[in-house]
């Protein structure tokens, strides 16, 4: 029996992970009609068409979504040799899918990214910035940054420590304004809110805050609107201290009173933890988080 080409199953995951021949032979140093050749070779191999073409990009067929998910394994366990037989991260490549929120994506993770591909330059990080959960059981993410432990079967959750958050205000919105008495006048400021004014409101009276969901002055499914919109001295929100820390002309109204802890969990799916770059992407995102935290 005639023995599979195993620069051909390279050169189809390239293809199959990039989308496109001129892409993936760039990724392998290759000509565009050798890999399209090595492609076109496996398929008449197996017998099997593994892409349509949509445009200028190949889509994966079933079956060739189907011989991806075993290549994917293939190339985990060569990973992993390589990690083994090298002791260093800089042997591991790959794409990494990491979804956190829209504020965590823009302010925090940014740099982290820049610090792990210096710790990992052939590991390619993918940012899925999103204030809705990716769900991790059909693959929208290989990470999660999240700040609740999971609930769900399959799940594997990480606590890498617990952040504070506190409310903010521009210098220019107290400059107009005043900063609020106590705790309680919270209700009678501008105050921004985040998501749903029902769920907020009702987290921010097991708090202490007498809030009610009319109390909110402006309302942004987007981390990242509401704390720009502090940013411009449009009122006072919550926010982590990571983020508000980067901002100089933002200051705690309350800094007298006890700030609201907040988690950070790294969640991965159990059938994926295994995987070297995952591994190793995780492993560099918790000493990071624990780091930004701690300081």
């Amino acid at each position: 029996m005639k023995s599979i080409d195993w620069n051909s199953l390279r050169g189809f995951h390239a293809t199959a992970t990039t989308g496109t021949l001129s892409a993936a032979a760039q990724q392998l140093g290759l000509t565009q009609p050798t890999l399209s050749r090595q492609v076109k070779s496996l398929e008449e191999f197996l017998g099997l068409s593994l892409f349509d073409r949509v445009g200028r990009k190949l889509v994966l067929t079933e079956t060739g979504a189907e011989l991806l998910r075993h290549i994917d394994k293939m190339a985990d366990a060569a990973q992993s040799v390589m990690l083994v037989a090298n002791g260093s991260p800089k042997a591991v490549s790959g794409r990494v899918r990491v979804s956190a929120s829209d504020s965590y994506s823009a302010y925090v993770l940014p740099d982290i990214c820049a610090r792990l591909k210096a710790k990992a330059p052939l590991v390619s990080i993918e940012i899925i910035a999103s204030d809705t959960h990716a769900n991790l059981h059909q693959m929208e993410a290989d990470i999660a940054i999240r700040h609740a432990r999971p609930e769900q079967p399959g799940l594997v959750g990480h606590h890498v420590g617990d952040t504070t958050a506190a409310f903010y205000a521009s210098t220019d919105w107290i400059k107009h304004n005043g900063v609020p008495s106590t705790p309680e006048a919270l209700a009678a400021t501008d105050l921004i809110g985040f998501g749903d004014a029902t769920r907020l409101a009702a987290m921010l009276r097991t708090l202490g805050f007498k809030v009610d969901p009319s109390d909110f002055r402006l309302m942004s499914d987007s981390s990242v609107v509401v704390w720009e919109m502090v940013k411009q001295g449009k009122g006072i929100a919550a926010m982590v201290k990571e983020i508000a820390i980067l901002a100089p002309d933002v200051v705690n109204v309350f800094p007298d009173l006890a700030p609201i802890a907040s988690p950070i969990w790294l969640v991965t799916h159990k059938e994926m933890r295994s995987s070297p770059r995952i591994q190793v992407v995780h492993d560099l995102l918790a000493r990071e988080l624990a780091q930004l935290i701690a300081g």
